[in-house]
């Protein structure tokens, strides 16, 4: 299956003052990739607030490879590098492409979901659990596994 990709234009917002995007708009593009994904698989906002349920995040890394530059076109991919089990905890990994297709950076994710009532890691609905197995693998995908203590 190919990664889910969505396509974006750098904004003035997006700048810093060296005149290249600003390290916080890459991960903002990755979570915005990662949310549309979901809600074209119909968890929607709506959703998430009807099962009082949200995913988090506990771990963010990115690395920068290229400059984007103002009006540049961006391709962000999302593919899952990582699930356990239940599908309680995942891994996302993000690629930045420029319009050449060069690598401008990568966003790794580390998350769960969270019950918003109990304010508690939950094991998500089975049919979220699904939507998240059958995204595109990344070529690094590892179960994730408990780790003994």
């Amino acid at each position: 299956m190919p990664a889910y990709e969505k396509t974006y234009t750098a904004l003035w917002a997006d700048m810093d003052p060296n005149g290249h995007m600003r390290h916080s708009a890459y991960t903002d593009y990755a979570a915005h990739t990662r949310l549309e994904y979901l809600s074209e698989a119909g968890f929607t906002m709506q959703y998430f607030a009807e099962h009082q349920l949200g995913p988090i995040l506990f771990r963010e890394d990115t690395r920068f490879m290229r400059e984007v530059r103002l009006g540049e076109s961006i391709t962000v991919s999302s593919e899952v590098a990582g699930l356990n089990a239940d599908g309680s905890r995942w891994r996302i990994i993000h690629t930045i492409r420029k319009p050449d297709g060069v690598v401008a950076a990568t966003v790794t994710v580390d998350g769960a979901w969270l019950d918003l009532q109990r304010r508690k890691l939950t094991v998500p609905p089975a049919e979220l659990a699904a939507a998240m197995a059958s995204a595109a693998r990344h070529e690094s995908y590892q179960d994730i596994v408990k780790e003994a203590k």
